[in-house]
């Protein structure tokens, strides 16, 4: 599929099912899923029904994955990618976010063809723009204008120099102890519960890493990409690469292989 059609289907959805209803939910439109802070609006149902359908609609022998149907069939995470095309969609990423009312959510989707990641999108509602890369061609940032600037990751600086974003939330107690401990090793950190803002910050080289300890696809597979296309070296934990199939295992985005290493022994040693 054209990464120009699949962000047009994103914003198509965004106008339709997400904008209508930010700061206009009610009790009853947000419901809990996983805990307090694992949230679906009617926003997030009605967006991906729309992604699901005007995918199909163009692609009918593409295989759509979207949060909100794995969380109704976890058995679609068992599909296999490798002899397919595979769009992974992330209707509202940032959903306690977007619950809040806080500007701080996006939407997003990942092409994975025969078991490869080959685009990513990334769509911000409220400012109209989106973050994309195909395999190979760079990552860019294309404004409501029509101008599009192509991303670069930013350059290594020393490790107490360094910002950046990490989502601790998911790490084991003890991990998390030690990590937050070690994070006053650099120079400062943050985290926005939005990982496609977390993604548009450091493709525009705005932070010196990225770390997160769960992997979902509709997550992460786009931003991963986007990040290698920026000049980034991501990895997970071990120093492994990153594929579509893994739920865990860490990732961790530096500017190189050098300032990756450091942080992974200094910092994210879980």
């Amino acid at each position: 599929m054209n990464i120009d059609r699949l962000a047009a289907i994103l914003k198509q959805a965004a106008q339709e099912e997400i904008m209508p209803r930010f700061r206009r939910l009610d009790e009853g439109m947000i419901k809990t899923k996983t805990g307090a802070f694992d949230l679906v609006t009617e926003a997030d149902v009605g967006a991906e029904r729309v992604i699901t359908a005007a995918i199909k609609a163009h692609r009918p022998d593409y295989l759509v994955i979207g949060e909100e149907a794995v969380a109704a069939n976890p058995k679609l995470l068992e599909s296999n990618l490798d002899d397919q095309i595979v769009i992974f969609v992330d209707p509202v990423d940032g959903t306690y976010n977007f619950a809040g009312g806080l500007p701080l959510f996006a939407v997003m989707a990942a092409v994975v063809q025969n078991g490869e990641p080959v685009a990513g999108v990334i769509y911000d509602p409220l400012g109209g723009d989106v973050l994309m890369a195909e395999k190979g061609c760079g990552a860019f940032l294309a404004f409501p204008d029509g101008r599009m600037v192509r991303q670069k990751f930013a350059d290594a600086v020393p490790l107490e120099e360094m910002g950046g974003l990490a989502s601790t939330s998911f790490l084991p107690p003890d991990a998390r102890a030690r990590v937050m401990g070690n994070l006053a090793k650099v120079k400062m950190f943050a985290n926005y519960r939005c990982a496609g803002h977390e993604y548009r910050l450091a493709a525009g080289g705005n932070v010196h890493f990225l770390m997160y300890n769960k992997l979902m696809p509709w997550d992460h597979v786009g931003g991963a990409l986007i990040m290698r296309e920026c000049g980034a070296h991501v990895a997970k934990f071990d120093g492994s690469a990153y594929r579509p199939s893994d739920l865990g295992g860490g990732l961790l985005v530096a500017p190189d292989q050098n300032s990756w290493d450091e942080l992974r022994r200094e910092v994210f040693a879980v």
